[in-house]
């Protein structure tokens, strides 16, 4: 056996999940998060807290309004990979066509190495971050991972997650939501049999 890279499981998270986490987990929901792209100031903040380089100047209010959009059609296509039935066909094409509109604005360049190859943002500041998460995005796709990274499907949360399961069938992204959506159900049939 020659010496490579040791393989890594398909139940462990590739590099790269984290940020897409991150930028994708910045929403408000009702269990105490907060919208971490509502202004330029919290985005500045959320942008030095995870190590990108950009002077608070450089953050507009246009870039927040922008990370957020680019935000919302991400969650929209993982809970597409969380099979949401909430979730219409229409509103996957206009998630998919957004995140195509955002990469033609921020171009991507192949890195060609003798050991690989990476894509980088062509693009500095603001913009070159929605370029990074683009590039991982489509990095992680290649490599097969993409469609485990879900949105919870539980409605308050919405929270992105690694799909850790053997057969890749998790919805929540954890027991507490799970248990929501449960009793949720539980009271709508009791109700319905009262009335």
């Amino acid at each position: 056996m020659g010496q490579g890279k040791a393989e890594r499981s398909p139940l462990e998270p590739p590099d790269g999940v984290d940020l897409v986490l991150e930028f994708v987990n910045t929403h408000a929901d009702a269990g105490g998060r907060v919208e971490r792209f509502g202004d330029a100031g919290a985005l500045a903040r959320w942008l030095s807290e995870n190590d990108f380089p950009v002077e608070d100047e450089q953050v507009t209010p246009a870039d927040a309004a922008a990370a957020r959009e680019l935000r919302d059609a991400l969650v929209t296509l993982l809970l597409a990979h969380s099979r949401d039935e909430t979730l219409d066909a229409g509103a996957v094409r206009l998630a998919e066509g957004h995140v195509r509109q955002v990469a033609t604005r921020h171009p991507l360049v192949p890195v060609i190495r003798a050991d690989g190859a990476s894509l980088l943002p062509q693009q500095t500041g603001v913009p070159g971050v929605f370029g990074s998460v683009l590039a991982t995005v489509t990095l992680l796709a290649q490599s097969g991972a993409w469609t485990r990274l879900k949105a919870c499907r539980n409605q308050p949360c919405h929270f992105g997650f690694f799909d850790r399961t053997r057969n890749g069938s998790a919805v929540y992204c954890g027991s507490a939501c799970g248990s929501q959506v449960s009793m949720r159900a539980y009271r709508q049939r009791k109700k319905a049999q009262a009335g």
